[in-house]
């Protein structure tokens, strides 16, 4: 392709998407009378079949060898252009998009004015064709081995699929059992299934499956390589227990001195625990773990006379010197499922979240009408932090069920006063889930809901909450202002916004529905990923709607609540996207990476290394040449961890460092066709 350039030029009309305000004849007119332009056409879909065949048609019959489409964003459709322009016989990067659509008819409503925008960004388009050149596809081999970053519900799946594919999965968690919030609660909406007898086959599958070594209580920490060849560093923190020799028989838990005086983090900190502990009964592994924290032994160096846990276990597991273990494997695909956090309340001063025992967070009551919670299922009234010493003889009072339970939905959620205005699509299921329960465990009990919208989108979900008010749960529109005490009643202020009436209801007990939010250690995840966060700050996909489990970062895909919140099947579901888009380069073996990458001129740099700097993948070093006889550093590129993003081309003090397809003599022509001075 050195001789004279034959371009082709081909506008979209995208229905009335661009056609609605640009003149899409006059842009082709304009563009066939432009410099080594053979041809110029429209038509009404170019992405679609019959548009892409007139490209291919025209490259045969006319000889072209640079295309122009003037259409959507390039991060739309120029990966389908560029497979159109292959089959036609050319190399894909002889491709140039005019983006007229997002950057022209979207944001203009004058059709004169967007007409003539439009032939200036073709006409630029055109002048950064004839100086476009061709590039290689490069291929490098694959690790057919995953590695899953979290085990709740949509990594346990993740992992499950590819496993029984025949590949290698790395499933690493940092807390101490898989599960994740999956496993902290009773049913799930809106059939009412138990969720442990949904989860825990799983959770056991996941330990006992061949092709995947989990690591439960550990971190990874360092992650290196590109596509196909990921450097995984992970830290396996130790537990203080010989995972080979526990047998989970619990005795060491039973004479722990500090037994019974930690919050229990899986119940929300309702239930407590010792300083070694099972953070729940079904939990996978089912291996004890020493609290290096609050532990007395490892903390202030003694325990008494000698630890108890440690007389206590048979099986000789505990052992106080064992250390941290470093772990390092390669794979070739990476899923991150690392899940959410809910929502923090006290963000909410106005509900006294933390003021009142009884102001409760949904996944609190979820672990007090669980059975295997602190109370076994019972709903009780709490005196948090209240310890009642028996006198001799003494009856113990039993703790009081509460009559009344209202619910806040919304908390969180929807709301701009804390930053979080997006819907958490949960919130009103499992409000009317709990609610059921609540009837279920103490029918005579008044269960109230206070709501601002109900949206029951999902299968059965509109059925479900139909259901719950049938069962006598009474639904308020209003957004509470306020909850305070009187006597022994915690009242809702608020407003009932279908009768315009102000209200204050009492009641025993409050339960705040609180929404989902991104992890707060995410960015540990960014930074060892080089991901992007999304405006609601969730880990961002690399199309909403063609690349749903992507991410920018070639290999890396995701899964579940990090990307943003969903139910349970929705997770499960993305979950199965993102195993079958991670085994699509394990099964082939090779894979395709960046081409236009940047380049170093290495007669002209003089080793700054500011590019080194600004490189968000990591994929420039110095390194030591001869010049001249004498030893100088200067930049190189590894372009397998390049992505073509720029960033050091614009850094660059003396030019030396240029992106293909991106190099000044290829746009600054664009720059003056622009009319730009």
């Amino acid at each position: 392709m050195n001789g004279k350039p034959k371009i082709g030029v081909y506008v979209c009309h995208c229905g009335t998407n661009i056609a609605g305000v640009v003149n899409v004849e006059e842009v082709v007119q304009f563009a066939s009378t432009l410099p080594d332009v053979v041809v110029a056409r429209n038509y009404s879909y170019m992405c679609s079949d019959p548009g892409q065949a007139l490209i291919t048609d025209d490259i045969q019959n006319y000889g072209l060898n640079r295309v122009v489409v003037a259409s959507c964003s390039p991060r739309m459709h120029e990966p389908t252009f560029r497979k159109t322009l292959l089959s036609g016989g050319l190399n894909p990067y002889f491709l140039e998009m005019a983006n007229i659509r997002e950057q022209c008819s979207w944001v203009h409503e004058d059709p004169i004015a967007a007409t003539e925008k439009a032939k200036r960004i073709v006409e630029a388009a055109v002048v950064k064709a004839r100086r476009l050149e061709a590039l290689d596809v490069k291929e490098v081999d694959v690790e057919p081995a995953c590695l899953i970053i979290g085990a709740g519900i949509a990594g346990i799946q993740a992992a499950l699929d590819i496993a029984d594919a025949g590949f290698k999965v790395y499933l690493v968690e940092k807390s101490p059992t898989v599960g994740g919030h999956m496993a902290q609660l009773d049913k799930t909406f809106p059939t009412l299934d138990c969720s442990a007898c949904i989860l825990t086959p799983k959770m056991v599958d996941v330990a006992n499956h061949p092709n995947i070594e989990l690591m439960t209580y550990s971190q990874v920490e360092e992650i290196s390589g590109y596509i196909g060849n990921f450097q995984v560093k992970v830290r396996k923190k130790s537990r203080f227990v010989d995972m080979e020799k526990c047998t989970g028989c619990g005795a060491c838990a039973e004479v722990c001195r500090m037994a019974g005086r930690i919050p229990n983090e899986f119940d929300e900190g309702i239930g407590m625990r010792g300083a070694i502990y099972l953070p729940f009964p079904q939990a996978v592994p089912a291996k004890y773990t020493i609290d290096k924290e609050n532990c007395l032994f490892l903390s202030k160096g003694k325990c008494g006379e000698s630890p108890k846990c440690k007389e206590a276990c048979q099986a000789e597991a505990i052992n106080f010197d064992l250390q941290d273990e470093i772990v390092e494997f390669k794979v070739g695909t990476i899923i991150v499922a690392t899940g959410y956090d809910v929502f923090d309340a006290r963000k909410k001063p106005e509900y006294a979240y933390g003021v009142y025992d009884n102001v409760l967070t949904a996944l609190e009551f979820e672990r007090l009408v669980n059975a295997s919670g602190p109370t076994g299922g019972k709903i009780v009234m709490l005196e948090r932090g209240k310890k009642k010493k028996k006198k001799e003889g003494e009856e113990v009072e039993p703790p009081k069920v509460p009559k009344s339970i209202t619910f806040i939905q919304c908390v969180g959620s929807r709301d701009k006063s804390v930053g979080n205005e997006y819907c958490s699509r949960v919130c009103c299921m499992y409000t009317a889930k709990l609610a059921h329960l609540a009837k279920d465990k103490i029918p005579d009990c008044e269960v109230t809901i206070f709501y601002m919208d109900v949206r029951a989108f999902g299968k059965g979900f509109e059925e479900f909450y139909d259901r719950v008010r049938r069962e006598g749960v009474r639904y308020i529109r209003g957004n509470p202002s306020e909850i305070f005490k009187r006597g022994d009643k915690l009242v809702v202020k608020a407003e009932d916004t279908l009768t315009a009436t102000p209200l204050e209801h009492e009641t025993d007990m409050v339960v705040l529905s609180v929404g989902l939010v991104p992890r707060s250690d995410n960015r540990e995840i960014i930074d060892l990923l080089k991901l992007s966060q999304s405006s609601d700050l969730f880990y961002l996909e690399a199309h909403p709607k063609l690349r749903p489990v992507d991410t920018a970062s070639d290999g890396v895909f995701l899964a579940g609540v990090c990307q943003g919140p969903k139910d349970i099947p929705d997770a499960v579901a993305q979950a199965k996207g993102a195993a079958s888009a991670a085994m699509i380069p394990m099964a082939s073996g090779k894979v395709k990476v960046e081409a236009q990458t940047s380049v170093v001129n290495e007669a002209t740099c003089r080793g700054c290394g500011f590019c080194v700097a600004v490189c968000p993948f990591t994929a420039i070093e110095l390194v030591e040449v001869n010049r001249n006889g004498w030893p100088v550093k200067v930049a190189r590129v590894n372009e397998a961890l390049c992505k073509g993003c720029g960033a050091c081309a614009a850094a660059c003090l003396s030019g030396s460092i240029q992106q293909r397809s991106f190099k000044d003599i290829q746009i600054l022509p664009q720059i003056q066709a622009l009319g730009v001075k």
